[in-house]
């Protein structure tokens, strides 16, 4: 079986620094796997080497058995991969209605749109209570809602997600990761970047551990949540 997304012996540097170093893994159709890691480990450089805000100094990315190392970004979203960066990025001065439009940007089957904008609203009846207010007049936990259901809308086959409980509340943090579920449940595979280890790994397929730009653990969500290393690490269980 071909993997949805794989990538083989990526290196990406700022400058001279070697922010990733020699990264091979895959994603395979209708999963989730977990990106863990502390702080500067490599995570976000990642995930926006795959979207194709990075380009990488030397490996391959293939998305559905096709080559797109060298593809632009925008280019990578109509071909189907959307992410919700981290910090959220929603556009504060436009309506939440306006910030999802931009979500489906590219876009020309209009049924489908309308379908997706239904299918985000059932999600976050939230957004669909607050379809008028700007975005940054919104709280952390709407404003992540927004920006999962802005990537949602460009219909994607994988959805890459960036740290989407950074600075939630507790309450928040349940609610995100229960939608995260059920947005693959839906059909849409998921890479998830995330310092909530716990979390992330407890709803993940696979999962590996980044450090210094390197993966130096990889299993499924269960083996890396009972890996001794990664509980003491991660966890905070030692």
């Amino acid at each position: 079986m071909t993997p949805l997304l794989e990538l083989k012996n990526v290196d990406v540097r700022y400058g001279r620094i070697e922010a990733i170093r020699d990264m091979s893994f895959a994603v395979n159709e209708g999963e989730i796997v977990s990106l863990i890691g502390a702080n500067g480990a490599g995570k976000s450089t990642t995930m926006k080497t795959i979207s194709g805000i990075l380009n990488p100094h030397s490996g391959s990315i293939h998305f559905e058995g096709e080559d797109i190392t060298k593809m632009k970004a925008h280019i990578r979203v109509v071909r189907g991969i959307s992410q919700a960066p981290e910090g959220r990025g929603v556009f504060p001065g436009m309506t939440v209605m306006e910030n999802l439009d931009m979500g489906s940007y590219g876009r020309k089957d209009r049924s489908g749109m309308k379908a997706d904008f239904e299918r985000v609203f059932a999600l976050f009846p939230r957004l669909a209570e607050r379809k008028s207010q700007m975005g940054g007049t919104m709280s952390g936990g709407e404003q992540q809602m927004l920006a999962i259901g802005r990537a949602l809308m460009s219909a994607p086959r994988m959805l890459l997600l960036d740290e989407p409980s950074m600075g939630l509340a507790p309450q928040f943090i349940k609610q995100i990761f229960s939608i995260i579920s059920e947005i693959n449940q839906q059909g849409t595979t998921i890479l998830l970047v995330e310092q909530n280890a716990n979390q992330a790994l407890a709803r993940a397929d696979r999962g590996f551990v980044l450090e210094t730009g390197s993966i130096t653990h990889r299993g499924t969500g269960k083996e890396l949540l009972t890996n001794p290393a990664v509980k003491e690490a991660y966890l905070g269980i030692g």
